[in-house]
């Protein structure tokens, strides 16, 4: 019974992944195809490889993760919490993903991993929560809009005596390579954060096992991640690559490069599971009001950004009703 458990716990968080390959994939490939860098399936076929490649170039975010949000819980109780926990971002996912609306794949598996949790009387360590996922939420936008509009700016000043087609022919070009570089961030960032799951459920089986992530937990982890990008997220891609602003190749470079850069320096220097959606959309939005400040659409921007704060709280409020409906049911 105890590994039938862990089976179905290990296949929910493979569930997660994928809906966040196909929830998220807008993220790295929005901006190129919307300025026709590149066609949808070849953005798609790309952004799946980067993330399996990116899957397996660090691990600081799974410990993070796995360790550093809710104490290991015990037994099958504290497998039914990070089901819970599991199913409570999933939902969040896939009603967002309904909407269109980019919210946080990263902010709903925390919210629901809180709350399940909470009602299951597992400790949540607080200060990690704080320094580790709310500090990054606020953080990671407002200097991802900043350094988006700082970098679209460097570019108009440096190429203001270009020929426009010239320079955005250019672009579209090199929009092939910020595009790799954002999916590849994406994978180091969001498929750590299944790992650390699949890890805890592993170590909630067996506690003598010890927090270390094996291979074939990376593997399928990228794996399902990579199929869930190349399923692709169309209704979420509308929403970044046109309607917050009409992008041209580059700006889409632009904001492609700034939440790069920040995906790497998060992963590597802080190994805080920041959210990609926040990054990019930020960016986007830092791009675009260097154009003047009415060509952001900052109507549209305003429900993404109210999104981002109900995503944890609605996600913990799933989480722990799935909980209360688990122990009701078994017990």
């Amino acid at each position: 019974m105890d590994t039938f458990v862990l089976i179905v716990t290990v296949g929910v968080a493979l569930f997660f992944t994928y809906t966040n390959g196909f929830h998220d994939s807008a993220n790295a490939i929005a901006t190129s195809v919307s300025t026709r860098a590149l066609t949808p399936k070849a953005a798609l076929a790309m952004a799946a490889v980067m993330n399996l490649l990116g899957a397996f170039l660090g691990q600081g975010v799974a410990g993070t993760v796995s360790k550093g949000i809710i104490s290991t819980p015990h037994g099958n109780a504290g497998m039914g919490v990070l089901f819970a926990g599991l199913a409570g971002a999933v939902v969040w996912n896939l009603l967002t993903w309904y909407f269109g609306l980019p919210s946080s794949s990263t902010h709903a598996l925390f919210g629901g991993l809180v709350g399940a949790a909470l009602a299951g009387g597992v400790l949540v360590h607080w200060s990690g929560v704080v320094d580790k996922v709310i500090v990054p939420m606020f953080v990671s936008p407002v200097v991802g809009f900043v350094v988006g509009y700082a970098i679209m700016l460097a570019i108009l000043w440096f190429f203001r005596r270009a020929n426009p087609h010239k320079a955005k022919r250019g672009f579209r070009i090199a929009q092939t390579i910020s595009a790799a570089a954002m999916a590849l961030g994406h994978g180091l960032q969001d498929a750590q954060k299944t790992m650390g799951v699949v890890v805890l459920a592993l170590v909630i089986h067996d506690p003598s096992r010890g927090f270390g992530i094996p291979v074939w937990v990376k593997l399928v982890c990228a794996l399902m991640m990579s199929l869930g990008t190349y399923a692709g997220g169309w209704r979420i891609m509308r929403t970044l690559g046109r309607r917050i602003i009409d992008l041209d190749p580059p700006q889409g470079f632009a904001a492609e490069t700034t939440s790069a850069g920040i995906l790497y320096a998060t992963s590597y220097l802080f190994q805080a599971p920041v959210s990609t959606t926040h990054v990019i959309t930020s960016a986007i939005m830092g791009v675009g009001a260097t154009k003047r400040v009415k060509a952001v659409r900052w109507g549209v921007a305003k429900n993404i950004v109210a999104g981002w704060f109900i995503t944890m709280p609605a996600a913990g409020v799933v989480a722990a009703a799935g909980y209360y409906l688990i122990r009701l049911i078994f017990g």
